[in-house]
């Protein structure tokens, strides 16, 4: 065959349809093995890998910087510790509302919102989350580049002398490119680890970040003492915009876990039981507060030391003499930012792929193609260009992200009470199929919040566009989401209910299967043979013994 042949093969669709597998639901090609529900065997995670799954990614770059972005805005300490830990308080409770979802359901959070949105529609919040994830795997991925610049540097310190072929306006250097493509190729062997094996590396995090951080405050706290630091900073803005201004952080805090919050299923359907995953609401604001205090404890103390806010932890690592130091610290960020990465953005943009086109895409070709897309077609390097900017980015995409947790939350508890039916949130002519394929309810409580706040997402993106007052809701768009979607949603489900999606009680995978195995079971009896003739022939049944099977 001629070598064209070969490369057209090559681009055949059929030549990257996934193998044919046995699952549950896969027929009509709307499911895959990594779409169906989890199996027992795969329910592997416990509350402690829950626990060391929130410290790990409590101590990643995102939540430093979100903490010390806020000194950089005008708050002091005192201002900025009660909005981080309210923030964080809320967004567990709506962690563990979502997770008990995939734990009792066992499926991921692509399936699951097929109830509530219907079958058609919810493939809108499905992109919506591809596109947030592939922003956000970029971001972690500039944050993780950073880390290998501060180790390189630490090895070899003429790494900082290296010749700068790109413009100021790229926002990035030569080196900082390099150390970029670096990193990506570290994180790579990372994104073919299975979901319910992934748990050991929030292990590994958890025990290593830290310490990391611990050494860090004892650092601050030796060089600049809080009594003239972090205990006499205090804030340059007061009045209307310190209101404001403290909402708006708030929302950012909310908006970095706003997305997990959503997708969280896609980790807790691996859960032994329900009860693995009640630890967030503890967990959660406890060690996001405390390390959002180290966070600005640091940072006070680097405005000591050199003279102005250094909200991005990497900086002020560059600012060091200790290389050992600076490359253990840097070490540590480059390992919780893989595990982030993977957790928050790359395995969520895997789930969410697979359902996209689920013939050709499993998880694993998800996580590629995310990295590849995500890691290069994007400019991250761009939005984390100053803090104004970085928070821009937070409080942007949670105008969406607010209504999607609160219309799956009140759909579940409230409108169907948990009794739902899992097998017909695989069949696009089931019981959420709603108006061809859409919940009108919740059609329209996503414009009633959307709407409102999305001029203040194009101020915030070109800023000489002037929108009066409507800026203000933009502030607390995540907030204002979830409660107005929430309440619209279930108004308008008490007024106007569909009874076609309504159960007398919960209908779950392991019903179907155990049905199936019953069923199958009963046909076959012991004495069954198959013969089978060579290829071309007849296939030929023998000794076939049914009596006393009732179908």
């Amino acid at each position: 065959m001629p070598q064209s042949g070969g490369l057209v093969d090559f681009f055949r669709p059929s030549r990257w349809a996934l193998d044919r597998e046995e699952t549950t639901f896969a027929n009509h090609g709307w499911s895959n093995k990594d779409m169906d529900p989890v199996p027992p065997r795969l329910r592997t995670w416990t509350t402690w890998n829950y626990i060391s799954y929130w410290v790990s990614d409590a101590t990643n770059l995102a939540v430093w910087e979100l903490a010390s972005s806020m000194l950089a805005i005008g708050l002091s300490w005192r201002q900025a510790m009660p909005c981080i830990a309210a923030a964080y308080a809320i967004i567990s409770v709506v962690m563990v509302l979502t997770g008990t979802i995939g734990a009792r359901l066992h499926v991921a959070f692509p399936v699951l919102n097929r109830s509530s949105f219907g079958f058609w529609f919810s493939y809108f919040t499905v992109f919506s989350r591809v596109l947030l994830s592939m922003f956000w795997f970029g971001i972690q991925t500039y944050n993780g580049s950073q880390c290998v610049y501060q180790m390189l540097k630490a090895i070899w310190p003429s790494i900082a002398r290296m010749p700068n072929r790109l413009p100021v306006s790229a926002n990035i250097t030569s080196s900082g490119l390099l150390c970029y493509f670096l990193y990506w190729l570290i994180q790579l062997p990372f994104l073919f680890v299975t979901p319910h094996k992934i748990r050991w590396l929030f292990f590994a995090k958890g025990v290593l970040t830290p310490i990391a951080w611990l050494a860090m405050i004892i650092w601050a706290f030796v060089k600049v003492p809080a009594s003239q630091g972090l205990f006499s900073q205090h804030a340059t803005i007061e009045g209307n915009y310190f209101s404001w201004a403290w909402l708006s952080a708030m929302n950012s805090a909310l908006g970095i876990y706003a997305s997990l919050s959503v997708n969280i299923p896609d980790f807790t359907r691996y859960a032994k039981n329900e009860r693995a995953q009640y630890v967030q609401p503890f967990i959660i604001p406890i060690a996001f507060t405390l390390c959002s205090f180290v966070g600005i404890a640091v940072t006070s103390a680097g405005i000591q030391l050199y003279g102005e806010v250094l909200w991005d932890p990497l900086l002020l690592i560059d600012r060091w003499d200790n290389r050992a130091a600076a490359f253990f610290a840097s070490f540590v960020f480059a390992l919780t930012t893989i595990g982030t990465n993977i957790s928050a953005n790359s395995l969520g943009a895997g789930n969410d792929m697979t359902v996209l086109c689920p013939k050709y895409i499993n998880i694993r070709r998800g996580q590629i193609i995310c990295a590849i897309i995500g890691g290069w077609a994007l400019c991250p390097w761009e939005i984390l260009a100053n803090a104004t900017g970085f928070l821009s980015f937070m409080d942007g995409y949670t105008i969406f992200l607010g209504p999607f947790a609160g219309i799956m939350v009140t759909d579940f508890y409230l409108v169907h009470k948990g009794r739902v039916d899992v097998p017909a949130m695989y069949d696009p002519s089931g019981r959420y199929r709603y108006a061809a394929g859409f919940n009108w309810r919740a059609v329209l409580a996503m414009l009633v919040t959307v709407g409102p706040t999305f001029p203040g997402l194009i101020n915030s993106i070109d800023p000489a566009i002037k929108i009066g007052y409507a800026s203000r809701l933009f502030d607390i768009a995540w907030m204002y989401g979830f409660v107005v979607a929430s309440l619209v949603y279930y108004v308008t489900s008490y007024l106007f209910p569909a009874h076609d999606t309504y159960v007398d009680r919960l209908i779950s995978a392991d019903d179907v299967v155990s049905i199936d195995k019953e069923y199958e079971k009963d046909r076959k009896s012991p004495t069954e043979t198959v013969q089978s003739g060579i290829e071309g022939e007849d296939k030929k049944s023998v000794n076939v013994e049914t009596t006393g099977v009732q179908v």
